[in-house]
Formats: structure tokens, sequence, C-alpha cells
């Protein structure tokens, strides 16, 4: 018998379906690919969403996923089942992607050295001087600096607080709190707030 836990029929999920995501799981963990392949298919929208916003450029965002998928059959044998699967994914997500940024010069550089940014830079109006009204927060995420969008995503739409931020990226708690303060100063100019 399948118990109904959700609303609709669309979206509703059953006592069997949980018992079949832990099945899904222990077999990929033992290396069955269409066991993965089920995962990847499951978590991979969620985790390009989570790389758009924090790389902010597509084209990288799908290398990123790529590599977090990568890394999880690497590491799929160390998930204990203590937290949900998508929860996990999503720090290893996180971590590939701040791994990522660390070691692109380019964007290592924009985290840190974010400090000296001048308002005009990120700030600025577009050369009609009329920002559209419609533009979205992924929109607008994509024109702040490597380093203020990913303190931002990581703190106001992740959850992290300032010493979390701090610990995985390298940088001071202050720097994080100036970073999230320039990413709100910024993001409210861009969406004309």
């Amino acid at each position: 018998m399948r118990t109904r836990v959700g609303g609709s029929a669309e979206t509703a999920a059953t006592v069997n379906d949980i018992a079949s995501i832990d099945d899904v799981v222990r077999r990929a963990q033992q290396g069955d690919v269409g066991a993965f392949e089920s995962i990847y298919r499951t978590h991979s929208v969620a985790m390009l969403a989570l790389c758009r916003r924090m790389a902010g450029d597509d084209r990288e965002a799908r290398e990123l996923v790529q590599d977090i998928f990568v890394r999880a059959w690497e590491r799929l044998t160390t998930f204990r089942g203590q937290s949900s699967l998508a929860t996990w994914l999503h720090r290893l997500g996180v971590n590939v992607v701040l791994e990522h940024l660390r070691s692109s010069k380019r964007d290592a550089s924009r985290l840190i050295d974010g400090d000296d940014a001048d308002d005009g830079i990120f700030g600025s109006r577009s050369p009609t001087g009329q920002l559209d009204a419609a533009i979205d927060l992924d929109a607008a995420l994509v024109r702040l600096p490597g380093g203020a969008r990913t303190v931002f995503v990581l703190h106001d739409i992740e959850g992290y607080s300032h010493d979390e931020i701090s610990q995985m990226t390298g940088i001071a708690p202050g720097t994080a709190r100036a970073q999230l303060w320039r990413a709100r100063r910024a993001l409210m100019r861009l969406l004309d707030l």
C-alpha cells in the first residue's frame, strides 16, 4: 500500500519513495552506475542553480556541476545518511565551487580585493540611464564582483553565517560582512529598489 505524504498527484511523495531513495543511494555506493544516474537526474537542476548563482557564468556553472558529480561519485561511499542526500550534495557543491574560485586567480583576486571596488563599477546604470524594471535576481547577481556575489549567495541565499563563510573562503569575517553590505547595496541599485 502506498501512503501519500504530499499534496497534488504530480508532486506527491510516498513512503515507498523514501525507501526507494535509500535503496538508490545504497546501490550507487556499491558502484551501480544506473543508480548514480538517477541521483544525477534528481539533483542536477538544483546543483546547476547553485553553481549559476555562485559562479555567475552559465558555461562555468555547467562545468562545475560535472565536477560536483564526479566528486560525488568518488566520495559517495563516505555518505552515511546523517543528513539528506540533497543536503550532502549541496555542501559538496558549495565546496567544489569555492575550491574552483580559489584556484582561479581572477576570481580569487576579486573575492579578496573586492574591498577596493568603486561604487561606479557595479552600481552604475545602463548607458541609457534606465535599468529594465524586470531584471531578476540571477541577472543582477551576475553583475556583482565575484567576492560580493559569493558572500551574498552563501549568506543571504544559502544561510551560512559570516564565520562559516570565513572558514569556507579563507577571508576574514569582517571582510565577509563588508562584501555582503556592498552586494546588498549594489543589488538594490541594480534592481532599482
